[in-house]
């Protein structure tokens, strides 16, 4: 086996030895860099942080609605079914989540919360109240969006405020 040389720093230095030099250097570069207090594995405070988006969980399906039948029967959240307040059943969300409701054809929307579980038939999203069905304009079944209210969003909640300011006109019957 023949041994090529070469030159390091004036000196005639084997390749066997130069390789084993180089890797010992790099290792304990690599390791004393690790180690070192001075380096920082944070990002600068100079430097840009990339935040990420929150994501906003919405749905969007078939709505119905429920009334007189249901009228007084107790809800899932044990309160007495108010056909006229602002609530509806959803299958999954916590009992007591605030969702705006929108209505995708006039663009209509109303703020209810998840009171109830159902029953409600496989192809639909959400069974609203009457009273939040009329809000939005819905007397049969109609293809909405619904929005969770998050606790940081200030614009929903402006708008839910509003809302509960401002009367809500329910007429009789769909």
């Amino acid at each position: 086996m023949k041994i090529f040389s070469t030159k390091m720093g004036g000196k005639t230095v084997s390749t066997r030895r130069g390789v084993a030099i180089a890797t010992l250097l790099v290792a304990l570069g690599v390791s004393a860099s690790a180690s070192d207090p001075s380096v920082s594995a944070k990002p600068s405070d100079t430097a840009p942080v990339q935040q990420r988006k929150a994501r906003r969980w919405f749905q969007i399906g078939t709505a119905s609605w429920y009334g007189r039948y249901f009228q007084g029967r107790q809800t899932a959240n044990g309160e007495s079914y108010d056909m006229n307040g602002l609530t509806c059943a959803h299958r999954s969300l916590p009992l007591g989540t605030w969702l705006r409701v929108t209505n995708l054809k006039n663009r209509k929307s109303v703020f209810v919360r998840v009171n109830d579980r159902g029953p409600m038939p496989d192809d639909r999203i959400v069974d609203l109240s009457y009273g939040a069905a009329k809000a939005v304009g819905i007397t049969g079944l109609a293809k909405v969006k619904l929005e969770k209210l998050r606790p940081g969003d200030s614009e929903m909640a402006k708008q839910l405020i509003a809302q509960l300011r401002g009367p809500v006109a329910i007429g009789q019957g769909i």
